[in-house]
């Protein structure tokens, strides 16, 4: 057993397991309504989009957690103003502005000779290198999100079925949309630092779905999601420590590879044994037949 207590003896690897550990339940309280409201593509687009002004604030020597929150911020800022003046689609707001959002870092870090040894830890983290006010951010950013995720959990889940009931019912669905973009801002933002700008939407995205084969409800969901992600930080990074890959994309590919293998396993087992499914909308009995008329 010592192939898998030694690594994390080095004081840097068990920096590393904390700080994947903590992205792993941030991402997974965030990644479960990312999949229920069908946000995956917000979420790539950003986790892309904050390639400037991670660039910039690299160049500046300004702290590289300020510029993403800042290029992420004017990414979502721009996607409302496309859909409200430009009339555009969510989705093509979202796309112009994730590929005019890269296409701008990737003319920042082309114009930079000295840049190339930075890209590489911007585009798949360092999770190695992860200190202890990371890890003091990290767990600030979990907090933030477990609030807000139990403060909107009726607006969410509302606005998930029905947006017109939920305004009905008083809980304000435009304004929740707000906070869950905000959730997931602050989800890739805050991970982007331990794996990295595009393989923080594998951890968003794959323990939530991996978890969704064994249940439907949304806490449970957040909370097997959130073990299997930290189950994927373990084992990327010993695979990492044994086989001298790069620990954040040995992460990425344990998570993603554990969607198809939790669903294979969940199709062996009986559904009876599984979470239960989510209540669904009884379907309206049939008008009866009007009465036929005298002398018809």
């Amino acid at each position: 057993m010592t192939w898998l207590t030694d690594p994390f003896s080095v004081d840097f690897m068990l920096r590393a397991l904390t700080g994947g550990a903590l992205a792993a339940v941030l991402c997974a309280v965030v990644g479960t309504w990312v999949l229920v409201r069908g946000m995956a593509f917000l979420g790539e687009a950003l986790a892309h989009g904050m390639l400037p002004g991670v660039a910039v604030a690299t160049l500046t020597g300004i702290p590289a957690v300020l510029g993403a929150a800042v290029s992420a911020g004017v990414m979502v800022l721009g996607v409302g103003a496309l859909r409200r003046r430009a009339r555009l689609s969510y989705d093509t707001s979202i796309g112009l502005l994730f590929v005019g959002m890269l296409a701008l870092g990737v003319i920042i870090v082309s114009s930079s000779r000295s840049f190339a040894t930075d890209v590489t830890a911007i585009l798949f983290g360092d999770v190695l290198a992860v200190t202890r006010a990371d890890l003091g951010g990290l767990a600030l950013a979990v907090a933030v999100a477990l609030v807000l995720a139990a403060a909107f959990h009726r607006a969410f889940t509302a606005a998930a079925f029905d947006v017109r009931k939920a305004a009905t019912l008083g809980l304000r669905p435009r304004l929740a949309e707000v906070v869950l973009i905000g959730l997931v801002t602050l989800a890739v933002v805050a991970s982007y630092r331990a794996v990295g700008t595009l393989l923080v939407v594998g951890l968003l995205l794959a323990p939530a779905a991996a978890a969704r084969a064994w249940t439907r409800q949304v806490g449970s969901t957040m909370l097997l999601a959130a073990v299997i992600g930290t189950v994927a930080v373990a084992a990327g990074l010993l695979v990492s420590w044994h086989a001298g890959t790069a620990a954040g994309a040995s992460i990425a590919a344990v998570a993603v590879a554990a969607v198809p293998v939790s669903r294979g396993l969940a199709a062996l087992v009986p559904h009876q044994l599984r979470g239960p499914s989510p209540a669904r909308t009884p379907t309206p009995a049939p008008a009866p037949a009007p009465a036929p008329r005298e002398g018809a």
